[in-house]
């Protein structure tokens, strides 16, 4: 089977993780008889550095052109100092939109080779957890109507949350059908209580959840989520929630799992094409030094071969091969503490040979 895979490297980090998973990708391909071609596009800083915007229209065409897209992190201080509609992060919300990219998933998992890198206390955590956040990712306060105006007190800003019946009803089928996958128990998180979106929010997954009865269903208010991801992590197994809530509470769930550089995420929309990229960011303070972890884009690079090309096997091989890398003891920077640690490519390598 042949794919056309686009790739969106970036700033930062980003070119030297995005070529890492090109490499396990290869390597996958080379044992499973599939071939991957790779087209790389401008986006972010280096996109504005080149182009003088963010998100040049060459990058939309390619990304709706490909099977799927690849992406590494955007950003960094050389533009913080550029207007909002300028800055590199624009592009994410741009290339979201533009591919309808309306559902997000991250999984936030503790592997048990880094127990010890969890925050929490032992016996929080004895039996590890594993979460699935869906969340929905072209609608709400993000991309809301914003201005600036002169107000009673001077100068105030506004931004405004909206979420439509279709927005909100095709995110959770997509959750509750994710959540008969798994474990079949779908937590909704809102604010209910107060905010009118979330009322809408919570009556339509009561609607929805009718239809699946076989999946455990219950809501929890946002602010009382974000104390048990820390209290009791285990409970969860697939959440459902808005883009700002998603946003943060995904945050927080990777750092409980020890290291924001083991995570990865999916963007996905009707098609089979999505957008796949780590969490983190495009940390400027390592770039080009060969020392960044690059394990979070080559399991992006997984869920994109169960996401998008169905490649079941394919994808458990390169999951299968990161868990024996950290069984082993390999470990980057970021991971190692002081100790001995392998470099960006060493790392990538020995996920290589255990494929």
């Amino acid at each position: 089977m042949v794919f056309n895979i686009a790739l969106l490297k970036g700033d930062g980090i980003g070119p030297e993780i995005v070529d890492s998973a090109v490499k396990v990708l290869d390597a996958v391909g080379e044992k499973y008889g599939h071939k991957f071609n790779f087209t790389p596009y401008d986006i972010g800083g280096v996109a504005i550095d080149k182009h003088g915007i963010p998100l040049p229209q060459e990058t939309v065409e390619g990304c709706l052109a490909s099977d799927s897209v690849l992406l590494g992190a955007v950003g960094g201080p050389k533009w913080d100092t550029l207007p909002g509609n300028m800055r590199p992060e624009k592009a994410l919300l741009g290339i979201r939109a533009a591919m309808n990219l309306f559902t997000n998933l991250r999984p936030a998992k503790l592997y048990p080779a880094l127990k010890g890198e969890c925050p929490l206390r032992d016996d929080i955590v004895e039996n590890g957890f594993d979460i699935m956040i869906v969340r929905e990712l072209t609608g709400g306060i993000y991309f809301g109507e914003r201005g600036m105006r002169e107000g009673k007190y001077g100068e105030e800003a506004y931004d405004t949350e909206s979420y439509s019946r279709m927005e909100i009803e095709r995110i959770v089928r997509v959750a509750f059908a994710t959540a008969r996958k798994r474990r079949k128990k779908l937590t909704s998180i809102d604010k209910a209580n107060v905010l009118e979106t979330s009322r809408l929010w919570r009556k339509i997954v009561h609607e929805i959840s009718a239809e699946y009865p076989d999946v455990e269903c219950s809501d929890m208010l946002v602010d009382n989520a974000a104390m048990q991801l820390v209290r009791n992590p285990a409970q969860f197994d697939v959440i459902v929630t808005s883009n700002m809530f998603g946003d943060i509470l995904s945050d927080e769930a990777s750092q409980i799992t020890g290291s924001i550089g083991m995570l990865p995420s999916a963007s996905l929309c009707e098609s089979t094409r999505g957008l796949y990229e780590p969490i983190h960011g495009s940390a400027p303070d390592i770039t080009g030094q060969n020392k960044a972890n690059p394990i979070a884009t080559i399991l992006s690079a997984a869920m994109m071969l169960l996401y998008s090309f169905n490649l079941a096997e394919e994808s458990e091989a390169i999951v299968s091969a990161v868990d024996k890398v950290l069984e082993a003891g390999y470990r980057t920077a970021d991971l190692a503490h002081g100790a001995p640690a392998l470099s960006t490519e060493e790392i990538t390598n020995q996920i290589i040979e255990f494929i």
